[in-house]
């Protein structure tokens, strides 16, 4: 059975381009996530899986994390940038047995993993397409759930549990992912829902992400934000300690040369936001101020969102699309922009 039919026969209902947009009520799945688990289909994810005997040293000699410590119970953050320091994608680390598997925007895996791959010259390492689907599970509930559904949890967040077909990543807010085989997504997928999971589309995901303040670089983001910007150091997602990498220099610069100007902060605004959009503020001369990184619609309406802006806007008020546009009104994080890098 294809993700589709899969998805269709659970009552997914599709938007106008054919994606996967809700399963019957909108309004009432962002509902149920303050109340009951929620079981979330992930299409806006790839996996990028490399192989090889100098897998772990390319990939250390290209992100920014360091990728010698990603255990076989560990999950870590990280990123590709440009020699300028800026983002090209962000991902998740997993591993699968010798294996790496980055968790990447799905609209930027092609590009990002032909440009790795370009890099790889004499290395024995491939990178290559996987098998694996990823689900999402949050909300009150969500560890029973999956612990019934998969066989195991992990002891902590940025953890990784394996089974013999599913892996179980502890994700930061009681969230849970998933990766399951394509062969066995069907039966992980019942045995969810069987526990009490209720499904519900993407965009929930993506809610309980922006909550998380979780790093994700899209198409609308590419080459946008340096990783301090994203607050990728503050999520284990950068070391300050390994060898070169692209981008190694600025984001050292970045970190040392005093304090960071734009920092990812979470807003809720009431209209419709999109990643990539601009935000503005009276003292910035018609410059934009900073851009949405991730959003998603709300519970209560409008959409929270996770923008990069100038905090000394901050005191000044920030506007979505134009100094007269919708006001952002600032909302908490789960960790502090002070904090040392984790």
């Amino acid at each position: 059975m294809s993700l589709t039919a899969l998805y269709t026969a659970a009552g997914a209902r599709l938007d106008a381009t054919g994606h996967l947009a809700d399963f019957g009520d909108a309004t009432a799945e962002l509902a149920t996530l303050a109340s009951a688990p929620v079981l979330a289909p992930l299409p806006q994810y790839a996996l990028i899986r490399f192989s090889g005997e100098d897998s772990e040293a390319f990939l250390n000699g290209q992100l920014s994390s360091d990728v010698r410590t990603v255990g076989a119970t560990d999950a870590q953050y990280s990123s590709y940038s440009t020699p300028k320091g800026r983002m090209q994608a962000s991902f998740l680390i997993v591993r699968d047995s010798e294996d790496y598997l980055l968790q990447i925007a799905s609209e930027l895996q092609p590009t990002v993993q032909k440009r790795l791959a370009m890099f790889i010259l004499r290395s024995k390492t491939r990178a290559s397409e996987t098998d694996w689907v990823a689900l999402g599970v949050a909300g009150p509930g969500a560890a029973q759930v999956v612990q019934v559904a998969a066989g195991g949890l992990p002891d902590a967040a940025m953890q990784v549990w394996h089974g013999t077909d599913v892996k179980v990543i502890a994700l930061d807010g009681a969230r849970y992912q998933l990766l399951a085989r394509g062969d066995a997504i069907a039966r992980v997928w019942q045995a969810l829902v069987d526990a009490g999971a209720r499904p519900v589309g993407p965009a929930v995901w993506t809610l309980t992400e922006i909550r998380a303040g979780s790093p994700w670089i899209t198409q609308a983001t590419y080459e946008e934000f340096v990783p301090q910007m994203a607050n990728l150091e503050l999520v284990g997602g950068v070391s300050f300690k390994k060898g070169c990498y692209p981008g190694q220099e600025i984001v050292a610069r970045t970190q040392y040369l005093g304090k960071l100007k734009r920092r990812a902060l979470r807003f809720h605004v009431a209209t419709q936001a999109a990643a990539g959009q601009d935000v503005y503020s009276a003292e910035m001369n018609g410059q934009a101020s900073g851009k949405v990184m991730l959003a998603a619609p709300a519970p209560q309406g409008g959409t929270e969102v996770l923008a990069v802006v100038q905090t000394a806007s901050l005191a000044q008020g920030l506007h979505l699309g134009g100094i007269d546009g919708p006001l952002l009104s600032p909302l908490s994080l789960p960790y502090s922009l002070d904090a040392e890098p984790a």
